[in-house]
């Protein structure tokens, strides 16, 4: 087996975080493949937003925030946001010489035994790293959540994941379950071809009209900080923030189609059924049920609590172990999020690196 290559900052993932936390490196005077490596696992520039479904337009995605340094210019808004961000991260990566390595698969990251520096392991070979900056996001780890009878239901169930457009509903009865942002835009795609649509959810949504400013979402984000910081599985910020009352979504209210109906009980072969004696008749069930973190290759470093999460001890720093830091996780998942997250884990990882070996805090 080829030794492990050496390298100050292992950065694993290419997305909008990954991106981000690469540029502040090279601003720190580091270098790609001397200083640090990028890896990701996509076949493409792009991150999570090039396996999008094309109906999500760029002018109806959630406002993609341009990566620092290079600003995000002329996007037509008719155009799919896949397309869209696929072509500006790629742009990106090669006006700053990112020099970003895929497809590359990370397996495991473990400790390299001297409490000093982390094993990256990949199928392209292993990396031994100083600092670790993960940027894998959740797009990975789809949510399905399990109820009764869902190996009985004789029709199809899908997760958004899976979503490339409202065609394939034609003429179906569909559930749509879920109380997100996605939830709601595909039931409104959805409605306009199913023969029915209904719409489940565990709690009732909130919608917010007016305007959603700066404070509204300092205020959310603290929340979802405020959660990670007690080691407890980060919410997304729109699950504290409601949903915003669009144009589009109001029409729909008016007519009918965001009639909202409890979470079934179980499913049955032919649909969904509530203990109450509801019963709806089905032929797909579309999971839009969220994600969930994809750290599976982090496991052997024990970062978890007792509650479950990850608890960092700064906005990026991972508490049980120094030398980790997550971006777009909790607090830093969103685009926004993700560009404010690299500058803040480069900032601690300068200070590591200019620790001598072994005061790093680990376990």
């Amino acid at each position: 087996m080829d030794a492990a290559r050496e390298i100050d900052v292992a950065v694993v993932g290419a997305g909008q975080a990954g991106l981000s936390a690469a540029h502040f490196l090279l601003r720190a005077g580091m270098l790609p493949d001397q200083d640090f490596v990028v890896l990701d696992h996509s076949p493409g520039p792009g991150g999570a937003w090039q396996f999008r479904w094309p109906s999500l337009t760029y002018g109806r995605a959630h406002r993609v925030h341009e990566l620092p340094g290079m600003p995000l210019e002329d996007a037509d808004p008719n155009r799919p946001s896949a397309e869209v961000v696929a072509e500006y991260f790629d742009r990106y990566e090669h006006a700053f010489d990112l020099r970003v390595r895929r497809p590359v698969n990370v397996s495991a990251v473990r400790d390299a035994g001297d409490g000093d520096r982390l094993l990256v392991r990949t199928d392209a070979g292993d990396w031994s790293a100083r600092t670790l900056i993960n940027a894998t996001g959740t797009w990975d780890r789809p949510f399905v959540p399990r109820y009764p009878g869902q190996e009985l239901f004789a029709g199809r169930q899908l997760h958004t994941a899976g979503y490339r457009g409202r065609e394939e509903f034609a003429g179906k009865r569909v559930i749509v379950a879920g109380g997100g942002t996605s939830a709601v835009q595909l039931l409104l795609e959805i409605a306009d071809v199913a023969a029915a649509t209904t719409w489940v959810t565990r709690r009732p949504p909130v919608f917010h009209t007016g305007p959603f400013g700066e404070d509204q979402g300092r205020a959310a984000v603290a929340l979802v900080e405020e959660r990670v910081r007690q080691g407890l599985p980060p919410q997304s910020v729109v699950s504290v923030t409601g949903l915003p009352m669009t144009e589009a979504m109001a029409a729909a209210r008016a007519r009918g189609v965001l009639e909202r109906l409890p979470m079934f009980d179980r499913l049955t072969p032919g649909g969904a059924v509530w203990n109450d004696g509801r019963r709806v008749d089905a032929d797909v069930v579309l999971w839009a049920t969220g994600f969930r973190a994809a750290l599976d290759h982090l496991a052997p470093l024990r970062l978890r609590e007792p509650g479950g999460g990850v608890r960092l001890d700064s906005l990026t720093r991972v508490a049980r172990d120094h030398r980790v830091h997550l971006i777009g996780y909790g607090p830093s998942a969103s685009t926004l999020g993700a560009n404010r997250a690299g500058r803040s884990a480069v900032r601690e990882v300068r200070q590591l690196l200019r620790a001598p070996a072994g005061a790093v805090a680990v376990g």
